[in-house]
């Protein structure tokens, strides 16, 4: 796959609790590695990382319950349930233990997984995600939820009049509009589906925000997954944030703490890459790509 000209995955699906978790499948090679999207994210984003690897692998990205097609699959949502979802997508394909990739939200998901079935997960390569950053004091978790992803649940409710309008819409993001290419539009028209007045995501709000809020308000089961992991770790992170702001969405002081704790932890900051670009620009979907070949 690495080097060849982007191509549409093959999909499948896998029986989990309340219907059918949908699940995108590049290459046939024996290394199976998994991949996990974030919060508002899809199959989709695994595409640069997937077209990066070669023949030896095989990269299967579920869409998580309440995205892409697994949209209509129904609640509980939480990082348990995502865990619990991810375990029968691996142990379908077969090829356990596997690298696990996941991004932003994903990352908390690959956390929780392997704590739960440490007998399916070799590694974690985590993107931007996976450690519970602590709440200021005073603040409360519906405050930071609005702010970091309130935008984007405003824009899940949005109705597009076209495919190119979601485009247009998305070129002026400030995170993606510096990178933009054909892995970014290959997401954004895999995530729209048609509705009434014209287009609009196919990712359901109250996922978002009862992820969302679990991760923020509830960060208990993330803290002690972390702890207990006894697997290799590498966090992979960028040093500006959704907005393309020169703020990492993971703190120095927390990694530092992360660090203290885990000896088998090993972080690398990209440069030049926001949390969006760490997946689909060259620069970072190349050293995720490096990593997860490393660990396979």
């Amino acid at each position: 796959m690495g080097g060849q000209e982007m191509a549409e995955p093959e999909f499948r699906s896998v029986t989990v609790a309340g219907g059918q978790l949908r699940f995108a499948c590049w290459g046939d090679g024996p290394r199976v590695v998994l991949g996990l999207h974030g919060i508002t994210g899809s199959s989709m984003q695994l595409a640069p990382i997937a077209l990066r690897l070669n023949s030896e692998f095989t990269l299967v990205a579920p869409d998580l319950r309440g995205r892409g097609g697994s949209a209509g699959l129904p609640g509980p949502f939480g990082m348990l349930a995502h865990a619990m979802d991810c375990a029968a997508v691996i142990e379908a394909v077969g090829g356990a233990p596997v690298v696990v990739l996941g991004e932003s939200m994903g990352a908390f998901v690959a956390v929780v997984l392997a704590a739960q079935r440490p007998d399916l997960v070799s590694r974690l390569v985590l993107a931007d995600g996976g450690i519970p950053i602590p709440l200021p004091e005073g603040t409360e978790a519906g405050e930071i939820l609005e702010t970091v992803i309130g935008p984007a649940i405003t824009r899940l409710g949005q109705v597009f009049e076209s495919r190119p309008a979601y485009l247009d819409f998305w070129r002026a993001h400030p995170a993606v509009s510096e990178e933009w290419n054909d892995f970014v539009e290959m997401y954004l028209n895999y995530d729209l589906e048609p509705v009434e007045g014209g287009f609009r995501s196919k990712v359901s709000e109250g996922a978002v925000r009862g992820d969302g809020e679990e991760t923020l308000a509830h960060p208990e089961l993330i803290a002690s997954s972390l702890r207990s992991l006894t697997c290799p770790i590498a966090l992979i992170r960028a040093p500006r944030n959704l907005v393309n702001q020169p703020a990492p969405l993971l703190p120095d002081h927390v990694v530092a703490d992360a660090r203290s704790h885990l000896p088998q932890l090993t972080e690398q900051m990209v440069a030049d890459t926001n949390h969006y670009t760490l997946m689909f620009g060259d620069r970072g979907a190349k050293i995720l790509a490096d990593h997860v070949i490393a660990g396979a």
